[in-house]
């Protein structure tokens, strides 16, 4: 299909992006963080003796939000302060309770790890009110100092494109949309349908998909099992994408016990084994755009231990660069990972 104008230029201002996200990659670790803030980077790091940091979590059971919550623990206690975990578990009224209780507590600093914005921002709120400062990871709020997060915009533009461009900017694609209450997700599955925006005969089957916690896999897998008893022919569908990549997993799962590897699905992460599923050739995993959470909530507490020592010129959201590993590079992505 002919791509028009407006399209064309989305499309190379972002492989341009990619490819400079591609291209720290490669460098490793502290290179993508230097990438990422090369100011914040280059500052020496205060000390946290003697201050308490909660850390307050939404969930532990996916890789994303456990791996951030471990490196926010693990770098509290490396600059000489005391954590406080907290793992809600994915239940609203228990990140509530945990909030409410830091009211009372009144630690140093609080960071907050995702959760539905609706429910946690009347509690960051109040905490601010309290003067106890409020950063948060994953999670954009007026009621926080500082967000460390992924760049969801680019990173959900440049999944949508490499989606279209497998599946050769025409065909039915499947839609897992059921947390538009998480800011990331709500970013990721708008950028998604701004692209389709200049790609008419990309169409998104309707209704579409819930995907829930707990239980992710196994519902993905109950859904696409089912929508492809509706979908028999070869052809029908050509994509599965996903907010996130748990889903992805189940839908991947789905598709290949009933044979229908034709269908591709993407989703945003990096849990290893999704990008161990992008690497297999034979695997309808197509991409998924992987993140680095250990970093992102390192870089969380860096934040809280400089405004605490005095730095006020901290910005509203620190990003730090995600790539999106798809067939040719899923292997290198693996490596500087740390997955193999």
């Amino acid at each position: 299909m002919e791509s028009s104008a407006p399209a064309r230029i989305a499309r190379r201002s972002l492989l341009k992006t990619g490819a400079a996200l591609a291209g720290a990659l490669t460098l490793g670790g502290p290179a993508l963080a230097q990438a990422a803030a090369p100011a914040a980077a280059d500052a020496p790091v205060p000390s946290l003796k003697g201050k308490t940091i909660a850390i307050s979590v939404a969930g532990t059971d996916h890789f994303f939000d456990l791996k951030a919550y471990q490196a926010q623990i693990e770098t509290v206690k490396e600059l000489g302060g005391t954590p406080i975990g907290l793992d809600g578990g994915r239940n609203d009224k228990a990140i509530v309770s945990q909030l409410q209780t830091l009211l009372t507590q009144k630690p140093d600093a609080v960071i907050q790890t995702l959760g539905t914005l609706t429910v946690v921002d009347p509690w960051l709120k109040k905490l601010r009110q309290a003067d106890i400062p409020v950063f948060s990871v994953d999670l954009p709020s007026t009621n926080v100092i500082n967000t460390a997060t992924s760049d969801n915009f680019s990173l959900g533009a440049q999944l949508a494109l490499q989606l279209v461009s497998d599946i050769g900017g025409k065909g039915n694609i499947v839609v897992f949309n059921g947390f538009a209450g998480v800011p990331v997700c709500e970013i990721r599955y708008n950028q998604l349908r701004h692209v389709l925006k200049y790609y008419p005969e990309v169409k998104i089957v309707q209704p579409e998909l819930r995907d829930v916690i707990p239980n992710t896999v196994q519902d993905a897998y109950a859904q696409i099992t089912a929508l492809l008893s509706k979908y028999p022919e070869k052809g029908s569908i050509s994509a599965i994408w996903s907010a996130w990549d748990i889903p992805q997993l189940g839908a991947t799962q789905a598709l290949i016990a009933a044979g229908r590897t034709e269908i591709l699905t993407y989703g945003v992460d990096g849990t290893p084994e999704v990008l161990a599923l992008v690497k297999d050739p034979k695997a309808p995993a197509s991409a998924v755009a992987a993140q680095q959470p250990s970093l992102i909530g390192r870089t969380a507490v860096l934040n809280v231990a400089r405004y605490l020592n005095g730095d006020t010129s901290l910005p509203s959201q620190t990003f730090l660069p995600a790539i999106v590993a798809n067939k040719k590079n899923a292997a290198d992505v693996q490596k500087q990972l740390g997955q193999v």
